[in-house]
């Protein structure tokens, strides 16, 4: 039977526990998961520094004494890396570059379409950039100018194309958006022909992707595994002829490793060497990839080296990652466009070297823990909830106490 004076006590005690029960739900609470590690693309030993590699028994040894600062080896039809070095790692790319370039606007004009170059397409090209040797107010067939980017590595031929594809910037915008499809996360375009430029990075692995989705385009691969060519000249003035002269690939590989199908070499003050290779040996293509070895001949030197270890480790080993495949287009949004209207991309902001970490895939962030009530963390926890029930129970007992007195009936 509860008493008056029973009551008073009960009503006093919950009105005591009242600080400290409040406080509970933040000692009961799903205390905040920790974010999960980023893993790199192509998998964690990806991002890790350092040489990675699993031989198995009778696995070749890798070549001893290789210097560039960021190498790879991959099947290109698999996708796995055999082996790695830094492959994440951000350097200056390079007339590397231009494999991108190539991957990005190839396909959209037919080889035997002719355009005349009007003279602003080869202004504001870079100092001691290699060069074709385009003119002014002449017709070239557009496989002329793609072999002048392939042989020669000739910028001239790059701005004409850029210039035919709705200026540099629409196609450095482009470029950066086939990057991203490729998942190619460390790269940052500044400018179309990779010439030394603020802020333009790329890496080991992305240049990998570029080359692996290159050769899956016939012209591309035609191209790169061209060794020399004629070239159209200026029109003679007496006789109004026009000639011609002759270039060569000047990747230093092709002709001379067994096998190789190009892809891109390239040297900037800025970059070093760089050399992106493939190779095909009994029916198997590998893709080798150095980046800013010691000397201009080792970038050869040691893409061929690994070429080797590659092809006689192919079975070898367990793989240390894998290129990834496209992205998946996006979903077109309502009204049959994906992502609203479209319209000329917007130029890309002058860029700082700073402003590569935005390229830097964000690992998304753990959800607010929840209270062990199932709710969000905004509302009551079960202390608090008890509480609410005590006061409620002696609210009611009190004004049960109150309405028996008043009636005259014994209070228990």
């Amino acid at each position: 039977m509860l008493t008056r004076p029973k009551l008073a006590q009960l009503i006093a005690a919950c009105l005591a526990a009242l600080p400290v029960l409040l406080a509970a739900p933040a000692a009961v609470a799903a205390p905040h998961s920790p974010p999960p590690p980023q893993t790199a693309v192509g998998g964690e030993r990806m991002g890790l520094s350092g040489v990675q590699v699993d031989p198995l028994a009778g696995a070749p040894a890798l070549p001893r004494d290789l210097t560039g600062r960021s190498w790879i080896v991959a099947d290109a039809a698999s996708g796995d890396v055999l082996a790695a070095s830094n492959p994440h790692l951000r350097l200056a790319p390079a007339s590397t570059l231009k494999i991108l370039f190539a991957d990005t606007v190839l396909p959209k004009f037919d080889r035997n379409a002719v355009h005349r170059v009007a003279d602003a397409e080869i202004q504001g090209i870079g100092p001691g950039s290699s060069l074709v040797g385009i003119k002014e107010d002449l017709d070239y067939k557009v496989e002329d100018l793609w072999r002048g980017v392939f042989l020669s590595s000739g910028n001239d031929a790059v701005h004409v194309l850029a210039h035919m594809n709705g200026g540099i910037q629409q196609t450095v915008a482009e470029m950066q958006a086939r990057a991203d499809a490729l998942q190619a996360r460390d790269t940052r375009v500044v400018s179309p022909d990779g010439y030394d430029m603020e802020g333009q990075l790329s890496s080991a692995y992305d240049l990998t992707l570029f080359a692996r989705a290159g050769l899956r385009n016939p012209d591309f691969r035609m191209y790169c595994a061209t060794r020399d060519a004629l070239f159209p000249g200026a029109v003679d003035r007496n006789t109004g002829q026009r000639g011609s002269f002759g270039i060569a690939n000047t990747d230093r590989l092709l002709g001379k490793y067994p096998g190789l199908i190009g892809v891109k070499n390239g040297f900037t003050t800025e970059a070093g060497s760089t050399f992106v290779g493939a190779a095909e040996r009994d029916g198997r293509t590998l893709l080798v990839t150095v980046m800013h070895p010691t000397t201009y001949q080792k970038v050869y030197d040691e893409t061929a080296a690994l070429l080797d270890w590659g092809f006689a480790a192919a079975d070898k080993v367990t793989p240390v990652g894998r290129l990834v495949d496209e992205a998946p287009a996006a979903e077109p949004a309502p009204g049959g466009q994906a992502g609203g209207p479209a319209g000329p991309p917007a130029p890309p902001p002058h860029p700082t070297p700073s402003a590569q970490s935005d390229r830097t895939p964000q690992t998304p962030q753990p959800a607010p823990a929840r209270t062990a009530s199932g709710g969000d963390g905004g509302g009551l926890g079960p202390a608090a909830w008890l509480l609410a029930a005590l006061v409620t129970a002696a609210g009611g007992t009190a004004a049960l106490l109150l309405r028996r007195r008043r009636s005259g009936r014994p209070v228990e």
